[in-house]
């Protein structure tokens, strides 16, 4: 695995821990969930990070979706570069477009 990058590792072997023989599940799990933590923080830029962080106080379900498919697009080479906040923005809008068509729910908020 020699001369891979970070996002192609964790493809290539998806439970970096089970060759290290550590039988414990829950740091197992805690090291998978810090590794996803880390290659969510290289792909953002501290202002998009933040504004993940705060998605996840809030709404953890969605935060999580949002983090799988950042890794998706990082590990099929869909990114250039770090994602902005005004982009993640945009990836939100259109999480909630594609959620609300596949519910028949309308987001929108009438006063």
């Amino acid at each position: 695995m020699e001369g891979l990058s970070p996002l192609q590792s964790v493809t290539s072997n998806p439970n970096p821990s089970a060759s290290q023989g550590l039988p414990d599940e829950e740091s197992k799990h805690a090291q998978e969930e810090q590794l996803k933590r880390d290659l969510v923080s290289t792909v953002l830029d501290p202002a998009a990070r933040e504004r993940l962080s705060r998605i996840s106080l809030v709404s953890p379900e969605r935060s999580k979706h949002i983090e799988s498919i950042l890794l998706r697009m990082a590990q099929s080479g869909q990114l250039r570069g770090r994602i902005s906040e005004n982009q993640l923005i945009e990836l939100l809008e259109q999480e909630v477009d594609y959620s609300g068509a596949l519910s028949g729910l309308s987001n929108d908020i009438f006063y």
